[in-house]
């Protein structure tokens, strides 16, 4: 398998990860104020999962146009 074949593997599956990420974001602000505690937990998650994800495709497109 190529580098940006494994790539885009792994990419599919950060990019599942950041979705469930986005909806416990999500279900969260809904239950407010219910486990309001939770928000910085919960937004970090979500926030380094999306920032892989970004990383990743960056990576993807170097590799692409070289």
């Amino acid at each position: 398998m190529t580098d940006a074949a494994a790539l885009k593997d792994e990419i599919k599956k950060l990019n599942a990860r950041a979705t469930a990420k986005k909806m416990d974001l999500h279900d969260l602000s809904e239950e407010l104020p219910v486990s309001w505690e939770r928000i910085p937990e919960v937004a970090q998650e979500t926030y380094e999962a999306f920032k892989l994800l970004a990383e990743k495709r960056a990576r993807l497109k170097a590799l692409e146009t070289a």
